[in-house]
């Protein structure tokens, strides 16, 4: 059997009117939550709360640039709006800490440029025919936009995670809490297994094409690292013995002072947090949150444990033992539902870990999706047969270099932008992001069966 042949396009089975419906309704989804993100008063918009981050003005125009040009101008072959933006929302051209200082769109101006953007858009998505061309296949442009926003949207809640004074954001309700005792690790089998994709309809270029990969028996822990266990790492003197870090992760801790995950600070009563302005202890059954792939991996050489493997987490979250085809997420091909995840920043942090137990994947993983974007050990790399689309700069131009791969989205992510195949990669010194991990360890020869 082909690697192709398992896998199957949960769209093809769509006439054209209800493609045309699905992809309207997550273009929508994703222009309500930039609305939210972004309906604070003008000063917060322009202002940039950290360096790291862009004002969020810029990445409210930046949106509607990139809409602009491949919905626009590319499938629809419009007439370009505004081309004399096009150098300033080019993420490319001005690093983060420079956008300040550019002659960005003001908040009005900015609000008004993507609703012409959208209104275009959504009159091109009812005309443009929806195959015949790989770009707009199974209305991917679209999808793609979808995800682009979606992602924007993560990062404008890390900055409203930075910003200062009093919450502008509220979740409706907080998350399941767990719903029973869990084994604290998981034996994945050896073998072969499926990894990427070359059938999921709104996949991105990195994610293909669909291979064959060899993994070495191993367990991964049932779920993320929590607070608590992190905790115990700190309250140990992990942050302060070099024995557990890398010589690079040291000398980063040591340069920085970094004694706990971003945003905690030791009281006398124990650790405690700022989340979204609100000033909270810490939770100690929550996966720990912000930590830099430096922080995960010494926690997990202090634990006698590792990160695992990209491809590691994937079969992990993918394999069913029992066809031996893997899913498209971890409990099915089906789409994400409350059930099964917690994403799109409908509860503002994280669930306890094992809330979530009708996401569970095959093999008895749980969280897999959702909560936070999870370290692995790897870089990232191109799978074999790779080939850039729609453009270099999505993947191409990142791939070596020190990069590590996160899976699994977080609390922060929209369905819509995660699936079992994702990849999202980053510097290992980032902390700002909604970033946990868990660990992994080889399966020793008594244990294989």
């Amino acid at each position: 059997m082909s690697v192709e042949s398992t896998e199957t396009n949960p769209l093809r089975a769509l006439s054209p009117q209800d493609l045309r419906a699905h992809a309207a309704e997550a273009l929508t989804r994703a222009r309500e939550r930039s609305v939210a993100l972004t309906d604070v008063d003008d000063e917060d918009l322009v202002r940039q709360h950290s360096k790291l981050m862009s004002p969020l003005v810029w990445d409210l125009a930046h949106i509607g640039s990139q809409e602009e040009l491949w919905l626009v101008r590319d499938v629809g072959g419009r007439e370009a709006l505004r081309p004399d933006i096009d150098d300033i929302y080019d993420a490319f051209q001005h690093a983060r800490a420079d956008r300040p200082a550019l002659p960005l769109l003001g908040p009005e101006e900015a609000r008004k440029y993507v609703r012409e953007v959208r209104e275009k858009s959504f009159d091109i998505l009812e005309t443009v025919p929806l195959q015949g061309r790989r770009l707009t296949e199974d209305a991917f442009a679209f999808g793609m936009i979808t995800q682009h926003e979606q992602q924007h949207d993560e990062t404008m809640l890390a900055t409203h995670q930075l910003r200062k004074g009093d919450p502008v954001l509220h979740a409706p309700a907080p998350p399941p809490s767990r719903s029973g005792p869990l084994p604290s690790e998981v034996f994945v089998p050896g073998g072969v297994f499926t990894m990427g994709t070359s059938a999921e309809p709104w996949a991105l270029d990195n994610e293909r094409p669909a291979h064959e990969v060899a993994v070495e028996a191993f367990f991964i822990d049932t779920t993320p690292v929590t607070c608590g266990a992190y905790a115990e790492f700190l309250d140990s003197g992990g942050y302060e013995d070099p024995k557990w870090w890398s010589e690079r992760g040291w000398a980063y801790r040591s340069e920085h002072g970094i004694q706990a995950p971003r945003f905690w600070k030791r009281e006398q009563d124990g650790w405690w947090r700022t989340r979204f302005g609100v000033y909270e202890k810490v939770p100690a059954a929550e996966p720990v949150v912000h930590v830099s792939f430096h922080e995960a991996e010494a926690y997990a050489a202090w634990a006698g444990r590792r990160l695992p493997t990209e491809p590691e987490w994937e079969k992990a979250a993918r394999f069913d033992p029992a066809t031996g085809r893997s899913r498209r997420f971890p409990w099915g091909d089906e789409e994400p539902t409350p059930d099964h995840a917690n994403l799109g920043q409908r509860h503002l942090r994280p669930a306890e870990a094992g809330a979530y137990p009708a996401g569970v994947s095959p093999l008895g993983v749980h969280q897999l999706i959702g909560d936070v974007w999870e370290w692995t050990s790897s870089g990232f790399e191109a799978y074999p047969g790779f080939a850039a689309f729609p453009y270099k700069e999505y993947s191409e131009v990142f791939f070596g270099g020190d990069y590590r791969i996160l899976r699994g989205g977080s609390f922060g992510t929209d369905a819509a932008a995660i699936r079992g195949t994702f990849r999202n990669w980053d510097h290992p010194i980032r902390r700002q992001i909604f970033s946990g991990f868990r660990c992994a360890r080889d399966a020793r020869p008594s244990e294989v069966a």
